[in-house]
């Protein structure tokens, strides 16, 4: 090792003990207490899939982490991903994963997670032990016979025999979420009278066996884990004895790793979206870990080591899984170790390009902060062939994006912005209570700035005529978005307001208000006016108490079953939009309802059919459903979308300086940071 390598290793060892200490798992060691956990990509389904998951782990294990666990693939055709490992053949292509993995980095393992959906396959012949349809599931599953479920015993035993034949180190046996073992635990979809079904014992029979037949499997040398559900967040669902019986139980059977998960995928409760504080269900992996002898690993919404740190130190696991937070920076963990931390690209939470993609229509996934995520054969950045000098004017995410990526590949960057600081619409987002997490996007993009020594001009407003006299090679138009003002009778009334006025407090608001639009930045603005008290984001012992969790007494899934308390501003808010259709249905999929949730509880009134008439002093003059309607309301808060702002681009063009356009600039339908770091960073790799 030389000595700027050890140097950098001390540091990050020195700083964070826990996280870089090893693990002795008897006949393997982990190298630090650092999880990559499953994601399903999408790439398993994919042509050439198997090759470009081989790059995108590959990626992850040369960036530091002690173990990879991979996306879900089935045991067998009922299991419903379209992804399996049940055959010799399959098993020779999972090689050309396990071996590149193995090549980058011999310390690093790498398990295959065994995933059977169950009643949640999307197919007809979807089997679980009761024909109980999911509330989020397409059909009404098949009720596994006797023979069905040795059948499936015998599958699961038969995929990690293949894991094994594959190169693997070892495998997942997910037993959580509303999957197929899961379903076998609780009563509500284990209606069984038979030796599968009723008491507890029977219940849990079927995640027994499948771990002791999958044991014999393997053999002794082989990691097996498996995932509990630790709190499954159902009224209905496990209780805490029925957890630590099943984990040691499952201990017993010759699980060398017990991982807790915090999910029912019915579960009205949210536990990874950027409104839950990081590290905010450790604590019960902690209580579990207390009374087991195999090495326990937790999870949920901890992106940073700090974060790993405190949690290995107060003893809630042995081991930290970090997922969504690999898509965003697959060098995490050696910039940790580098004592780097600040040049980290922290996941936020956001699931827009990752669990939104996975569970609307099978998209690919990506990162919203990195589009190179699982796009690694595809996107690269290359140093340029011919280095240019760019203008980038508009410091929001896509200009960030572009300035950033251009100037990492060799090109001489100049960053423009008439704002005091980077970020453009970011800064608003940052502001709304449950997004505090873009403080670490601005954080990192502005040490890229410093690192690739960007010439960043704030305070600046351009022109052509200043851009042409400066003799850029290029310029590229990152100038965003104008809010765009409805065609309303009375719209320059004073109880109008711009969205930006009321995020950055430049006017008061009144007690009572109308939200005019109810896409991404009216429940963003309706959240700010409505919220009272500290950011339940911010704290774990508030987020408990408005989603109804008892950490304290873990009654069964871990949830009280009251209704939530939620802290609210003394303030009457409709919320409306044009559009006939359910208020907020255009949200995330895999986030919109956790909000429409809290806003319900905060006495939102949510306000569809709308026909916004006139403003005057009287109110929101509206027809609601074509029947006329006065909303008597102080303040009017117009979010009814935004226009490109594209002024300097026309005049650019008209000038005959080369120019391109990028991010809201060229496309503002709705604010979209995801579209726009994406095709800026795409376009930044091929100039």
């Amino acid at each position: 090792m030389n000595d700027t390598k050890r140097t950098h290793t001390m540091i990050g060892h020195n700083r964070y003990p826990h996280m870089f200490s090893p693990l002795d798992l008897g006949f393997t060691k982990l190298k630090n207490r650092v999880l990559m956990g499953s994601m399903h990509t999408g790439l398993e389904e994919t042509e050439n899939g198997i090759e470009r998951l081989a790059t995108f782990y590959a990626e992850r294990a040369r960036g530091g982490v002690g173990m990879i666990i991979t996306g879900g693939f089935s045991p067998n055709d009922e299991g419903g991903i379209g992804s399996k490992l049940s055959t010799p053949e399959e098993a020779a292509e999972h090689r050309k994963i396990t071996q590149v993995v193995h090549e980058t980095d011999p310390e690093v393992k790498i398990c295959l997670q065994i995933l059977h959906m169950g009643p949640l396959a999307k197919d007809e012949s979807c089997v679980a032990p009761s024909p109980v349809k999911p509330r989020i599931g397409r059909f009404t599953p098949q009720e596994l016979s006797e023979e069905g479920i040795e059948k499936q015993i015998s599958d699961y035993a038969n995929c990690a025999a293949m894991a094994k034949l594959a190169g693997y180190d070892g495998v997942e046996i997910i037993g959580s979420a509303g999957y197929l073992i899961s379903t076998f635990l609780v009563q509500r979809t284990n209606q069984r009278t038979d030796r599968w079904g009723g008491s507890w014992e029977n219940r849990m029979r079927f995640p027994v066996e499948v771990v002791r037949r999958v044991r014999e499997a393997v053999g002794k040398e082989f990691i097996l884990a498996f995932r509990v559900p630790a709190m499954d967040m159902l009224e209905d669902g496990l209780a805490w004895e029925e957890v630590v019986s099943l984990a040691q139980a499952l201990e017993a059977e010759g699980v060398n790793v017990i991982s807790s998960h915090f999910c029912w995928h019915e579960s009205p409760v949210p536990t990874i979206a950027t409104m839950v504080p990081r590290a905010a269900f450790t604590q019960v992996t902690g209580r579990l870990r207390k009374l087991l002898k195999v090495p326990v690993i937790t999870s949920n919404r901890i992106n940073m080591p700090q974060v790993v740190e405190e949690v290995l130190a107060r003893g809630d696991a042995d081991i930290v899984s970090m997922a969504r937070p690999m898509l965003a920076d697959p060098e995490l963990v050696l910039k940790a170790e580098q004592g780097r931390e600040d040049e980290i690209n922290t996941c936020i939470a956001c699931n827009q390009a990752c669990l939104d993609h996975v569970t609307g229509g099978g998209k690919q996934v990506s990162c919203l902060v990195n589009p190179r995520a699982c796009n690694e054969t595809l996107l690269n950045y290359r140093p340029a062939k011919e280095q240019k000098k760019i203008a980038v004017v508009g410091a929001g995410p896509a200009g960030l994006a572009y300035s950033t990526v251009a100037a990492q590949r060799g090109h001489k960057v100049t960053l423009f912005d008439s704002g005091s600081e980077i970020g453009g619409q970011f800064n608003l987002a940052k502001q709304v209570p449950g997004k505090e997490e873009f403080h670490e996007t601005l954080r990192y993009f502005g040490k890229m700035i410093e690192l690739r020594g960007i010439d960043l001009r704030l305070n600046t407003t351009v022109d052509a005529e200043m851009l042409r006299s400066m003799d850029f090679d290029e310029v590229v138009v990152a100038s965003g978005i104008t809010p765009r003002t409805p065609d309303i009778d009375g719209i320059d009334h004073p109880k109008a307001v711009s969205y930006i006025d009321v995020i950055l407090r430049r006017k008061p608001i009144g007690k009572s208000v109308a939200i005019v639009g109810a896409g991404g930045i009216g429940f963003d603005v309706a959240e700010l006016i409505t919220h009272a008290g500290k950011s339940a984001s911010l704290d774990i012992d508030i987020f408990a108490r408005e989603w109804g969790i008892d950490f304290k007494n873990h009654p069964r899934g871990g949830v009280t079953g009251v209704p939530r308390s939620v802290e609210t501003a003394d303030r009457i808010v409709y919320l409306m939009q044009r559009k006939t259709g359910s208020v907020g249905k255009t949200l995330g999929r895999t986030t919109g309802w956790a909000h429409r949730a809290t806003l319900n509880a905060r006495g939102v009134q949510m306000v569809n059919g709308v026909e916004y008439v006139q403003i005057d002093d009287a109110g929101l003059h509206t027809r609601v459903h074509g029947v006329p309607k006065l909303f008597d309301v102080e303040t009017i808060i117009i979010c009814a979308g935004q226009s490109p702002l594209r002024t300097l681009y026309d005049e650019l063009q008209t000038a005959g300086i080369k120019t391109s356009v990028v991010g809201g600039a060229y496309e503002a339908a709705e604010l979209d940071a995801k579209r726009a770091i994406d095709q800026a960073s795409r376009m930044a790799a091929e100039v």
